[in-house]
């Protein structure tokens, strides 16, 4: 236990598992008040239950009322919001010529609106307290693309032009805006990749294997906490050097 996030409220989005569930792990072992959001109630309840100072809310990034109401719980409940981690995010790959008008709207609604939702219902309260951190999920996909995930790539490409955005907007008022771009994790997500290409992957990254949620964890970590006070725009890669 340590105390780099002592009594900060944290909200983290897809907090239910991989790596959302980890850095919820991570923030309540340095001391944060853990607001767990996800989609499926039941899930993070049963996440949060395994988390000291953890509480679990029904969030649907896309759907602004739902994000709101856990946002006025949260004010009503503590008086502040001092971490936002905007974490949730999901796939739906194909290449270009297969993909679905309703697998690319449903990708960007999620990981880029969502975002776009989240930050902008929370942001007021950070504006009051003149501080705040917020981290945002892109990958080293919305630095470098990928085959088959033009719906993917493209909203990590736009998170990180978010972040450097809210870095300008932000700044000035006392919040930092940062984004984290992880490798490929072994969370459920990537595991459900076919074998083959999951050998692909840890033969590309330099360190000959996949990232734990863990690792990243400590990323958001660093970036929520003080020790990154004069970090404000980046786009960190935390990929075990894959793009080398």
């Amino acid at each position: 236990m340590g105390d780099r996030l002592k009594n900060k409220v944290a909200i983290i989005t897809g907090a239910a598992k991989g790596i959302g569930f980890s850095t919820a792990q991570r923030f309540a072992q340095e001391g944060a008040i853990v607001i767990m959001a996800d989609m499926n109630l039941e899930s993070v309840k049963g996440a949060s239950a395994q988390i000291p100072n953890a509480e679990a809310y029904a969030m649907n990034v896309i759907d602004r009322a739902s994000i709101q109401a856990v946002v006025d719980q949260v004010m009503q409940k503590h008086g502040r919001i001092d971490i936002l981690i905007n974490n949730a995010g999901i796939t739906q790959d194909a290449r270009l010529v297969k993909m679905t008008e309703a697998q690319f709207d449903a990708v960007i609604d999620v990981n880029l609106k969502g975002v776009f939702n989240c930050t902008q219902l929370i942001v007021p309260h950070m504006l009051e307290a003149k501080s705040g951190a917020i981290v945002n999920a892109s990958s080293v996909v919305g630095i470098y693309g990928n085959f088959g995930q033009t719906n993917y790539s493209a909203t990590k490409f736009g998170v990180i032009g978010f972040t450097k955005t809210w870095a300008r907007e932000l700044g000035p008022k006392g919040i930092r805006v940062n984004a984290i771009c992880p490798g490929f994790i072994a969370t459920e997500m990537v595991k459900a990749m076919p074998e083959n290409i999951l050998q692909d992957i840890e033969r590309r990254s330099w360190l000959g294997r996949l990232g734990t949620p863990e690792e990243i964890a400590n990323v958001y970590l660093f970036l929520a906490s003080n020790e990154a006070s004069y970090i404000n725009g980046v786009a960190l890669e935390a990929s075990g050097g894959i793009s080398l």
